[in-house]
Formats: structure tokens, C-alpha cells, sequence
């Protein structure tokens, strides 16, 4: 019979530190070609949106898929394992959390590996689930962190976020901009962003606008930006605004745009100097999915067996 993790489980065996591993070693294998990972497949729902996320791992030992039906109700999700080697159902994971965690996880790699040494501040623009665990998952990747300061338009959910999770509230867009390390992690289909705001030396971590009609960063960040990197380039051409703008206004070029699992893997450099500004642009890969999936499933059956 399959494994059935329910949300609750997965917050609380999936820690900042084991989502980072898992989708690091993602990345790894993304690079040494042993995952297939197609482009997500959306279908229209009354008021949402349905979409699938196929994927085969076939080193970590799994073929699978993150579904989710975006309605105005709520939005499900869930993650769905099959044993390559058993040629079963392995595994059905409930994954709302493991994707706000998984997201903040390649964020939290990109920043171990772009942001500036010793980087000493955090600009996060937006305060929803996602805001909330890149601030977790940046804590605890930098260590070197001293201010996360948050902005967003509604000054009553600005003041309980940040009262949460021990933030200073921005005084607006351009402070919160103006850091080391920079989130974007907003719906807004506007830029929210602008590169007249950056420090040189910037790591920016665009995570929202994955539609291509959409926008969080103009375009002069992607002119200032001597380094931009996406986690697929090829789901970056369907549907990441913030890039598909540019290029087609001649700002950029998709030849300029590189892959981060080349960076983890030492393919590329990255930052070049410390003045650099660097760009990863996050659509959300349903490789660290199975990723992060499979850890959980690692860790509950760990915990099973020595409970």
C-alpha cells in the first residue's frame, strides 16, 4: 500500500537544511542529464487554473508529478511517487508546504552560491507563504544575515509579518530593495522592482510572475545585472515574464541567460566580483518535487522505524 504524508508531517520533517540537500543534489543530477523534467502543462478551471508537473528522476529511483488546482476556494496540491525499480505506486504527499519549502530551498542554493560573501541584509518584497520561507530558508543558508527588512502595500499584513517572523518592516519598495540579498515573492503582473534601487554587488531572487504576460523586475535590472540565471531556461521561454520581456525588447538575450544547476556544479562561475549583480529567476522545477518529496518519505520512514 502507498505512503500517504499529510501536510503536517511534511512541516515537520522537512526542515530548511534537508529541502537545501534535496534540491541541491537535484540540481547535481539536472546537470549529469538524469532527469527528464518537462515544462509544466496548465489547463483552465472555472475561475483557475489545473496544472501538472511531470518529471523522472531515474537516479534518485522515481517517476512522478506535482498537480495542483488553483480555484478561488483554495489551492490543493500534491506530489505523486512511482518506484521505478518496483514498478508501483510508492508514495502520495500532500504538498503545499513541501512546495513553499522546496522553492525557498533553490532560492536559499542560489543564494549560497551568487550572493555576495558576508552579506549582511535582506530585502523581501511581498508577505505571503512564500515571503515567509525564504526568509526561513535565507537565515538559515546565510548565516551572515543581520536585517531581513519586508515591504508590501498592506501596512496591517506588513506589521503581522514582520511581527511574526522577526522582521523590520521597510519603508517602502526602494528600501526594501536596496539590500544584499533582494526577494521578489509577489503576484503582482507590475514590476515591483526596479534596478535603479539595487546596491552593487546585489543577488536578486525573482520568485513570482511565472506568466508571460507578467513582471516583478524591470528591465534595468536585467541591464545592471552582469550575471542571470533561471532553473530551465526552456520553462523560462513558456512562461517567466520577467525574461521573455526583455529579450523581446532586446535587453536580453536568451543566450545570456544560464542555468543554475551549472553553477552548483562548478560549470560556471557565477559572480564574477563582488560588485556584480546577479539575477535567478525561479519557475519552479518539478524535479525538486520528487526532491524533496523523496527526503520526506526518506525521513518518515526513519522516524517510523525508530518510533
Amino acid at each position: 500500500m502507498p505512503l500517504y504524508v499529510t501536510e503536517a508531517e511534511v512541516a515537520e520533517l522537512l526542515t530548511p537544511a534537508d529541502a537545501r540537500s534535496a534540491v541541491h543534489a537535484s540540481f547535481g543530477r539536472l546537470a549529469r542529464g538524469v532527469v527528464d523534467n518537462p515544462s509544466r502543462v496548465r489547463a483552465e478551471l472555472p475561475g483557475g487554473v489545473f496544472a501538472v508537473m511531470p518529471c523522472v528522476d531515474r537516479e534518485l529511483g522515481y517517476a512522478g508529478l506535482k498537480t495542483y488546482a488553483w480555484l478561488p476556494g483554495g489551492t490543493p496540491f500534491l506530489v505523486v511517487l512511482f518506484s521505478i525499480e518496483r514498478a508501483e505506486l510508492a508514495a502520495i504527499v500532500e504538498a503545499d508546504t513541501l512546495g513553499q519549502r522546496r522553492t525557498a530551498a533553490a532560492s536559499a542554493v542560489a543564494a549560497q552560491l551568487l550572493a555576495r560573501a558576508e552579506a549582511t541584509t535582506l530585502g523581501v518584497i511581498g508577505y505571503g507563504r512564500q515571503a515567509a520561507s525564504h526568509v526561513v530558508a535565507l537565515r538559515d543558508a546565510l548565516p551572515s544575515l543581520e536585517r531581513v527588512l519586508v515591504f508590501g502595500p498592506n501596512t496591517e499584513r506588513l506589521a503581522a509579518f514582520c511581527k511574526e517572523h522577526g522582521c523590520e518592516a521597510a519603508e517602502d519598495y526602494r528600501e526594501a530593495g536596496g539590500c544584499d540579498v533582494v526577494v521578489t515573492a509577489t503576484t503582482s503582473k507590475d514590476p515591483v522592482l526596479r534596478g535603479e534601487w539595487l546596491r552593487d554587488g546585489a543577488l536578486v531572487l525573482a520568485i513570482g510572475a511565472n506568466d508571460p504576460a507578467w513582471r516583478e523586475l524591470d528591465n534595468v535590472v536585467l541591464e545592471r545585472a552582469t550575471f542571470v540565471c533561471t532553473d530551465s531556461r526552456a520553462q523560462a521561454q513558456e512562461e517567466a515574464g520577467d525574461l521573455i520581456d526583455p529579450v523581446g525588447g532586446g535587453v536580453l538575450d536568451w543566450l545570456e541567460v544560464h542555468e543554475l544547476q551549472d553553477v552548483v556544479t562548478g560549470e560556471l562561475p557565477g559572480r564574477g566580483s563582488d560588485d556584480d549583480i546577479a539575477v535567478f529567476k525561479s519557475n519552479g522545477l518539478a524535479a525538486w518535487d520528487l526532491a524533496a518529496a523523496a527526503r520526506v518519505v526518506d525521513l518518515r520512514e526513519g522516524s517510523t522505524e525508530h518510533g
